[in-house]
């Protein structure tokens, strides 16, 4: 049956509705008028945002809660420029997204039209794949390609480049045309596994092991395989430590959890020096992870299990290489040691009694840093309030830089799965607001709490507007400290007190300015004032800032002392 002729605009919004896109995030310019007026009439979730770069910040955040293909859009030039650092943070992160960018008029191209760049040339290097649409007819195979290949294999952001006249022309396309297959909807759209023999020898060696244990990354979420590893890990006892972004691979709550790894760390390193076998599982091993390549130490034995073979080596040998998808694949490795598994589980019985053991001997060594009552606010007071408020079905999103490395190391997720969201693929500094305005669309109804510096919440300011025009509730903790914590941090660190330089801010009340803006506004500025004011932001309708005067001692800034420091003073470690 034909349809009546329609734009190449209309043809692309049908594809996204076909595919249960949305929400969708953009600034519109003439060149995608056409898709604009057909997302009106089709009813397509698509909302305007004040800046590209927050539009893919919240994109990406609501797919990587719930796993569907993320969506923004952009006009020719500024537009597609302004989306570069957001497309990097889900390329590296591995978070499906689509990204529609308008370009020039073929007809008109490098004539010096307005806002005309080498658009695609900047774009390339910050997408999985770019796909440009030269011919309206083309539209719905092409589209189809781009979430196809944003959903398979690692996921990532596919950049749909369309020409003025593509999304201007017309075409009679039949009903036909706009079918799609509905795995594409959502990452892993398909799930391979490890070949059979080496799956026999990592459970040979995952056997035969002393002390092994699991070092969790992402990936976990993005094959959506935390409550397979949980299974795995307890039909065991192997403990598990995590990334920042594979916080939640197991419920911080569980017995086996070790806790953060790397540059930051409660008992993990530890653990992982005396270990005598490393299932590394999802992870890809970058700088923080491994504390700038130190950790773990020469020597060890490493079973690495990942959905992208490019990953293996990069910074470490494994012995064996697992390539497939991690359900799958943890899925398999539990099968083969099933006949053993009651064995392993009871002679590793007591290596995993120490877990606990050592978890709450570095609670009872920090504890007086976690309930502090110093004036400014200790940045561990604020985190032991929020893992004592934020409901076990709640999310928090952590902004890059200090944020994400306190929310990372003190932040107890009560439930296994992504209820942590930082951004850690490029950890750009300005996720936290956008960040919370894409989790609070994926998670209606649920608590999303937003942790985010001065600096970032400067950055983004004007979608505090977006939020409150949305609708949407959620609470943003601005980490107030009157300055780029981090790079204060370390100059204090590696130059010495007072030896700062373009890192301190205006002191400014955001709580004031979020009332001005038409949000709620709360200050904070004692540590007895914190629960109140977190239990009050949690229960209001809309955005909801709570500005939390924290401390402005460089020396008590950081959670540890950065490694890339060379001045290490005792007592420089608040938790």
């Amino acid at each position: 049956m034909s349809v009546n002729e329609m734009t190449g605009g209309e043809a692309i919004a049908r594809m996204i509705k076909a595919f249960d896109g949305g929400p969708m995030f953009g600034m519109g310019g003439f060149q995608l008028l056409p898709f604009y007026d057909a997302a009106r009439r089709l009813g397509l979730q698509h909302h305007l945002i004040n800046d590209e770069r927050a539009g893919v910040f919240a994109a990406d955040a609501y797919a990587k809660v719930t796993g569907k293909v993320g969506l923004v859009d952009a006009t020719l030039g500024p537009g597609a420029t302004n989306l570069v650092t957001g497309l990097l943070e889900a390329l590296n992160a591995g978070t499906p997204m689509v990204a529609l960018v308008g370009d020039t008029h073929r007809d008109h191209s490098w004539k010096n039209m307005t806002q005309e760049s080498r658009q695609m040339d900047i774009l390339r290097p910050a997408s999985k794949e770019i796909i440009r649409i030269e011919s309206v007819q083309r539209i719905p195979e092409l589209m189809r390609r781009a979430f196809a290949v944003a959903t398979t294999g690692r996921p990532g952001p596919v950049v749909v480049d369309v020409p003025e006249d593509v999304c201007h022309g017309t075409f009679g396309f039949e009903e036909r045309d706009f079918e799609i297959n509905p795995i594409h909807q959502r990452a892993p759209a398909l799930r391979c596994r490890p070949d059979a023999a080496s799956i026999a020898r990592a459970a040979t060696l995952i056997a035969d092991a002393k002390r092994p244990i699991i070092l969790a990354g992402g990936g976990v979420h993005l094959s959506d395989a935390a409550a397979v590893l949980t299974g795995f890990a307890n039909s065991l006892n192997i403990p598990v430590a995590h990334t920042m972004t594979g916080k939640g691979a197991i419920a911080c709550s569980e017995p086996l959890n070790a806790g953060l790894f790397g540059r930051y760390d409660r008992i993990a390193n530890t653990l992982i020096y005396e270990s005598d076998l490393l299932l590394v599982v999802g992870c890809k091993l970058g700088e923080i992870a491994t504390k700038r390549f130190t950790v773990p130490g020469p020597g060890k034995r490493v079973i690495h299990l990942h959905i992208l073979a490019e990953e293996f080596g990069r910074t470490l040998e494994p012995e064996l290489a697992l390539w497939g998808d991690l359900r799958a694949g943890l899925g398999d490795l539990q099968s083969a040691l099933a006949a053993q598994a009651a064995s392993i589980k009871d002679r590793l019985a007591h290596y995993a009694a120490e877990i606990p053991l050592r978890m709450a001997k570095w609670r009872q060594e920090v504890s007086e840093r976690l309930h502090s009552d110093e004036v400014p606010v200790s940045m561990a007071r604020l985190m032991t309030e929020i893992n004592r408020l934020l409901p076990a079905d709640g999310y928090l999103v952590a902004d890059g830089g200090f944020a994400a490395h306190w929310s990372g190391l003190l932040f107890d997720t009560k439930r296994a799965g992504r209820s942590f969201v930082p951004d850690r693929g490029f950890a750009s500094i300005g996720y936290g607001l956008p960040g919370a305005m894409g989790v609070a669309m994926a998670a209606p109804g649920k608590a999303v709490l937003s942790l985010t510096g001065d600096g970032g919440f400067n950055m983004m300011l004007g979608e505090i507007e977006t939020a409150r025009r949305l609708g949407l509730t959620f609470t943003i903790i601005v980490v107030n400290n009157a300055a780029s914590g981090y790079v204060k941090a370390l100059q204090h660190l590696v130059y010495g007190a007072g030896s700062y330089h373009a890192s301190d801010l205006a002191e400014t009340n955001y709580a004031e300015a979020a009332k001005v803006l038409g949000c709620n506004g709360i200050r904070v500025e004692e540590p007895g004032q914190l629960a109140e004011a977190l239990k009050r932001a949690m229960s209001q309708k809309g955005p909801t800032v709570v500005d939390v005067v924290v401390t402005r001692d460089p020396a008590k800034m950081l959670p540890g002392v950065d490694n890339r420091a060379a001045k290490i003073k005792k007592g420089d470690r608040v938790a």
